[in-house]
């Protein structure tokens, strides 16, 4: 089966607006009662990230969580002595074809995600998936176009993109505070949890990737990554990815499973402001400096040096500490009740897996330059 792949333009895409196909009119009492409904949610895989996702929804009004599913009965057994009220079941294609479900949320290993969205959206469920939405373009583009075809939320779990801190330094880029960017540099790296069925590339760096693809707002022409193997029998565990933009800007990721201390330290440097995020800070996770370089230009110091170093202020906005999750989960039932395109859609999950599919063919061709879809769009390569 030939795939058109159609990767929208995140400005264009970060945007949170009806979709066109759902976009019915209804009388008000009918809008009113359909706000008013619980929403039936079923949740599959019962891990280490479903938990979390199951809390949220069970403590977010306006839906009510049916049912979990996961392989292992002792997950299940954890589930039902937390959640005595919730169906349990090894079987996720029972989940799934419960009338009574109107939403799955897909908490699974990667190799998995594919299949079940697909399930999921052909049984004419709501999916909000793990990242990454899938394994591969062509996989991403068959949900976006399943869930288009049956007028279906489609969402994937872009986690940070809901947290405050993210959403504010989006918001001192885009009104023009940090001034032209110059570069976005960050590191993730911990101590485990190794995973088997992908690389550190596509457990970690896709958090950063999904949170430059909504700050910054276009999509790189061009990567370059390069990492190693350290353990036996286990995918690459330290990558170093570096993104190339049709501007000046410069994008680069550190991301490692083998670290002996948590950082989670984002960098986000401009002409005329600087950021420095840090995702462990217990309150000021955001911190703005008033701090770069000047050129002079006054002809008679043309001996001297043209860079003049601005030493500011530095202060912190007020970030709202209310968890991602909780945002995410509300957003996802505001999307089912009123039609809405979800802020990390399949498009956004489209543009992250497109960046790391690149990023693995650099890897495998020990740091050379791969050109993104974005990129090949274009016909050309410059950096």
């Amino acid at each position: 089966m030939s795939i058109a792949l159609d990767i929208a333009s995140p400005r264009k895409a970060n945007g949170i607006r009806r979709l066109p196909t759902l976009g019915r009119r209804a009388s008000s009492p009918a809008v009113e009662a359909a706000s008013n409904r619980l929403i039936q949610i079923g949740v599959i895989g019962y891990g280490y990230w479903g938990p979390n996702l199951l809390r949220n929804f069970w403590e977010t009004p306006g839906c009510r969580v049916r049912a979990v599913s996961d392989k292992r009965e002792g997950q299940l057994a954890l589930a039902q002595a937390r959640y005595p009220a919730i169906t349990t079941t090894t079987d996720c294609n029972t989940l799934i074809a419960d009338p009574a479900v109107e939403a799955v949320v897909i908490m699974t290993p990667v190799s998995t995600h594919f299949e079940l969205a697909l399930e999921a959206l052909q049984a004419g469920k709501h999916v909000l998936v793990a990242k990454p939405i899938a394994t591969s373009s062509e996989q991403a583009a068959v949900l976006i176009e399943e869930a288009a075809r049956r007028h279906l939320v489609l969402m994937v779990d872009h986690t940070f993109v809901y947290t405050d801190a993210v959403r504010r330094i989006k918001q001192l880029v885009d009104d023009g505070s940090l001034g032209q960017l110059y570069y976005y540099d960050s590191v993730r790296v911990n101590l485990g949890l190794f995973q088997h069925d992908v690389n550190v590339l596509w457990d970690l760096a896709v958090h950063d990737l999904s949170i430059m693809d909504y700050v910054v707002g276009e999509q790189p022409r061009a990567v370059a990554a390069t990492g190693a193997a350290h353990i036996p029998g286990q995918p690459v565990n330290i990558a170093y990815l570096t993104c190339f933009f049709d501007s000046n800007l410069l994008a680069h990721h550190h991301v490692n499973w083998l670290a002996p201390v948590k950082v989670r330290r984002t960098l986000v440097s401009g002409e005329r402001k600087m950021i420095v995020y840090d995702d462990l800070e217990p309150s000021e996770k955001v911190k703005v400096y008033d701090r770069g370089v000047t050129l002079n230009s006054e002809p008679e110091r043309v001996a001297e040096s043209l860079i003049n170093y601005r030493t500011g202020d530095m202060w912190a906005p007020q970030i709202s500490l209310t968890e991602g999750l909780r945002v995410e989960a509300n957003h996802f039932l505001e999307c089912i009740r009123e039609g809405r395109r979800p802020l990390s859609d399949g498009h956004a999950g489209l543009r992250v897996v497109s960046l790391l599919e690149a990023a693995s063919r650099s890897l495998g061709q020990r740091g050379q330059l791969v050109e993104t879809s974005a990129g090949l769009a274009r016909g050309r390569l410059a950096v």
